[in-house]
């Protein structure tokens, strides 16, 4: 099994080593576990809001080095349209940010390892767990 790690899930390993989400991340081989550009930007964007911001931007730096980084790419984008069509129909829009990561995990078959499973449940197909 392979996995995406969802930005809650990233701060939870970057903030404390000893969460259970940090002890997963350690325990399964590196090229099991992904990154993608979403979780990266918005894990950038707290860096620079921050009050230590080159601080926390090279212990991003190190944190990223350790995984893959997957991209928006085409596929994603049909993906995202897809889902946020649906979902917007349906009357249960979801965050532009969390479609885009979601179609990134559907679009390279991952499991996304997010806290927001009220979110993420809405897209369907989705395989999703909760490290915390």
């Amino acid at each position: 099994m392979s996995y995406l790690l969802d930005t809650n899930a990233c701060i939870q390993a970057l903030n404390n080593q000893n969460s259970f989400v940090a002890q997963r991340i350690i325990r399964i081989p590196t090229e099991c576990i992904y990154l993608c550009t979403i979780v990266c930007m918005e894990l950038y964007y707290g860096a620079y809001k921050s009050r230590r911001t080159q601080e926390n931007l090279n212990h991003l730096a190190d944190f990223f080095r350790q995984f893959s980084i997957l991209p928006f790419d085409q596929e994603s984008s049909r993906i995202t349209g897809y889902i946020r069509t649906g979902l917007e129909v349906a009357g249960m829009p979801i965050g532009l940010y969390d479609l885009q990561i979601a179609a990134i995990a559907l679009s390279n078959d991952l499991i996304l390892i997010t806290h927001n499973t009220r979110e993420f449940s809405r897209v369907h197909n989705l395989k999703y767990e909760d490290w915390e």
